[in-house]
């Protein structure tokens, strides 16, 4: 079997799983393989991402693993039996693959959480404010990496345009309102903007003032995507290098956590949506 040169984070993440599955059976890889027919280094690749699994192979190994969670394997059934192509792949070779992942996890979401600390997330971005931000990059890109990249956002950002679109928490801090990534035309249209979004019945978009107090110990930007399982959800972080996709049991319990106490502690909706219009106001 052809190996794949550079699998998906959702590729990635089912051969994670099959690897934790099997770790918990008390398994070693060549005692896996030997279930399967197959040699050590063919279950490596599966447990990499490298090479793909059938429906078959894998629910005999949930079966030797001794997983009875059979939602938990109907899920790792559907994502190993997946062929979607979305819109995403034509950016395959343009893009680095961090900006695919992220659209795919978009595709497959059930929920978004999102906690914003110096930047307006990037799906609620108007196309000046993704430029401004694309553009002050280091090291520079190209005017044709830039274009791609504004293209991409704006397209991934449909994702929340319309009723029918999964539910999205977001909570923004006042540091990213007020720090001018543009010209002044530039933030008051982003304003403008998540009020306009605030109105829709899927998105609930919340505030963190200045002056609010207990916010210290729950900072955390991170978005948070919801799987078909709490157990498959994924953490995305952005790094110096890129996204990073974290999807550790212990570690989405502590980012739920978190998640919760920002909530906790930011404006209600429309309370945000009055502190959002008092911004404009000002500029």
């Amino acid at each position: 079997m052809v190996l794949r040169r550079e699998p998906t984070a959702r590729q990635v993440r089912l051969g994670v799983e099959l690897r934790r599955l099997r770790e918990a059976a008390g398994l070693t890889a060549r005692e896996a393989a030997a279930l399967l027919g197959t040699g050590r280094v063919q279950m490596s690749h599966i447990e990499s991402g490298l090479t793909g699994v059938s429906e078959e192979r894998l629910r005999r190994l949930a079966s030797h693993y001794s997983c009875t969670e059979t939602d938990f394997v109907d899920a790792l059934v559907a994502m190993a039996t997946d062929r979607t192509r979305g819109w995403w792949e034509e950016y395959r070779g343009l893009l680095p693959t961090p900006f695919l992942d992220l659209a795919e996890l978009d595709h497959h979401s059930s929920f978004r959480q999102e906690v914003a600390i110096l930047f307006v997330p990037g799906l609620l971005q108007t196309e000046n404010y993704a430029r401004a931000v694309f553009s002050s990059r280091v090291p520079e890109l190209t005017d044709t990496e830039l274009e791609l990249r504004i293209r991409h956002r704006m397209t991934r950002s449909a994702v929340i345009g319309d009723s029918s679109s999964i539910p999205y928490n977001v909570v923004i801090h006042e540091a990213a309102l007020r720090i001018q990534v543009g010209d002044r035309a530039t933030t008051r249209a982003q304003l403008a903007r998540l009020l306009e979004l605030s109105d829709a019945d899927h998105i609930a978009l919340r505030i963190i003032p200045f002056d609010l107090e207990g916010f210290a110990r729950a900072s955390s930007t991170m978005m948070y995507m919801g799987g078909p399982l709490p157990k498959l959800d994924t953490v995305v972080r952005d790094a110096p290098h890129g996204s990073v996709f974290i999807d550790s049991e212990a570690q989405l319990s502590a980012y739920r956590t978190r998640f919760r106490k920002v909530e906790a502690v930011s404006l209600a909706p429309d309370r945000s949506r009055d502190f959002i219009h008092r911004l404009a106001k000002e500029l």
